[in-house]
């Protein structure tokens, strides 16, 4: 089992897939084979494949999203690293499609969390809210996509491998500012000591040999540890998701606040609440870089319009 993920890994390397997906893919590859009797898997065919897929779907209760992914994962390995063609498997138990309303807090539960959160973790999260970003999407942003002179952000590799842009909030510019002269210090430095370079997505690295060390090039939000890059390179990532994480958790709890939320949460709020405040829900879609407005008018529940909308006799 270790050899074949471990050319799974190097296979999704290659073709540029995202460290997610590495993690994803390696995940359910292990739990069918490990399914499957630890048997190898060209050992195995189109009916094992069938019977895991329906037992994620019926024993597990996965979302069809998930389920989707698991597929996409055995596909991978069939077709890229053991190359079999093991023929088509159709008919498994599909994953049933449920829709979940999102939590969303109210405004004044916005305020609360956000007071109970401290420095770089406060002005993420003020992000996530204020602009309707992804927490990785956050994380992520290089100094290069933070436009302040036109308080634009430039989300680059969204989901579904898009670019999108959205705004910059106004009350969120100075501390930006602030922080993007913190890092410009901090870069500084770390290229006094030969640790100035970056993460460069996909081959850009070998292609453009210097990028890596531009200040243009760092995270906003760099972990304060040190890793070494694709090139042996030792320089600083983006700060973990579990970092914002644990900061919202701890603040939701401090604030009182009966509600499952997470940094997700923001994402959904700001929609929302834009939707209240009468923007079309074209707008909303696009500043969320969703691909259908299907998607985007799960927030229609959520302020209780249609159908929803209707006022009780009792009242």
């Amino acid at each position: 089992m270790p050899k074949i993920l471990e050319q799974v890994s190097l296979e999704l390397r290659k073709r540029n897939y995202s460290l997610k997906t590495d993690q994803a893919y390696r995940k359910w590859i292990k739990d069918y084979i490990v399914f499957s009797g630890t048997k190898h898997p060209a050992k195995l065919g189109a009916e094992d494949v069938e019977k895991y897929l329906s037992y994620l779907a019926i024993n597990r209760n996965l979302s069809p999203s998930s389920q989707g992914v698991a597929l996409n994962s055995i596909v991978f390995l069939y077709k890229h690293i053991l190359k079999m063609d093991i023929g088509s498997f159709r008919d498994f138990k599909k994953a049933k499609r449920r829709l979940h309303i999102p939590v969303v807090f109210s405004k004044s539960e916005v305020k609360k969390v956000l007071s109970n959160l401290r420095g770089v973790n406060w002005l993420v999260v003020s992000l996530l809210y204020g602009s309707g970003l992804r927490l990785m999407e956050a994380l992520r942003l290089r100094v290069k996509d933070v436009d302040l002179e036109q308080n634009i952000i430039i989300v680059r590799d969204a989901k579904g491998d898009k670019d999108r842009v959205t705004m910059i909030p106004v009350s969120l510019r100075p501390f930006l500012e602030e922080q993007t002269r913190k890092r410009k210090i901090e870069h500084e430095y770390d290229t006094s000591r030969n640790k100035g370079m970056s993460t460069l997505p996909f081959a850009l690295a070998r292609k453009y040999k210097n990028e890596s060390g531009r200040f243009s090039w760092q995270y906003v939000f760099a972990s304060p540890k040190y890793i070494r890059n694709d090139e042996g390179q030792i320089c600083r990532h983006h700060l973990y998701e579990t970092t914002i994480q644990k900061a919202v958790a701890k603040a939701v709890i401090i604030s009182g606040i009966n509600k499952h939320g997470t940094p997700h949460t923001f994402r959904h709020s700001f929609a929302t609440h834009l939707l209240e405040n009468g923007y079309d829900i074209r707008t909303v879609q696009e500043l969320l870089g969703h691909k259908s407005v299907k998607t985007t008018m799960i927030y229609t529940h959520v302020l209780n319009r249609g159908g929803l909308g209707v006022k009780s006799p009792l009242d």
